[in-house]
């Protein structure tokens, strides 16, 4: 059974052009990004099932760095994120969340190379869930693991989201030689 919390979730729409997805924040970073053009009831579902007693509540100023640095991504000019994140889960789940951060940008992992990266190379499953549960779409980027045959799996945001999450990077990792 999970502790009820009074803490409250701030959350906005963010949209750019064809991204519309739903963000949240609490006092100590960003705690969830949604899929895309998703409706409002998942992140709700998501904050009752994650914060029982917590209030959500809209706050577009609270949540304008974490939809600034986003929307850069979105745009190709940001690789990476500097503000703090507020993910809550299970040690191993905390583990795999930490492993997918190490990705480097443009590149992927299968889910055996990031069982192996937390050194638990019979775990290919369970990173699976794992990966699956990540709350933090796009800045936990779970969108650079695939199959280890190189093929797109599953993705919470739906499998169109994978695609134009990793063309997007691998478009923007292009260097032009003068």
């Amino acid at each position: 059974m999970r502790k009820l919390t009074n803490e409250v979730i701030y959350w906005t729409l963010l949209k750019h052009e064809a991204w519309k997805i739903y963000i949240a924040a609490t006092s100590k970073g960003l705690c969830y990004v949604g899929s895309q053009d998703k409706p409002f009831e998942e992140l709700a579902a998501w904050g009752s099932a994650r914060y029982p007693g917590g209030t959500l509540g809209q706050e577009d100023g609270e949540l304008q760095p974490y939809a600034v640095e986003l929307i850069d991504f979105l745009k190709g000019v940001r690789k990476s994120f500097t503000f703090p994140m507020d993910f809550r889960g299970t040690p191993f789940q905390l583990a795999v969340w930490n492993a997918l951060c190490e990705i480097p940008y443009g590149q992927t992992w299968s889910y055996s190379d990031v069982a192996a990266h937390i050194q638990k190379p019979t775990s290919v499953r369970a990173v699976g869930t794992a990966i699956g549960a990540n709350p933090i779409l796009i800045t936990v980027p779970c969108h650079r693991v695939i199959g280890k045959n190189g093929t797109l799996t599953g993705y919470r945001g739906g499998l169109n989201m994978k695609m134009q999450l990793l063309d997007l990077e691998r478009t923007s990792s292009l260097v032009i030689a003068p």
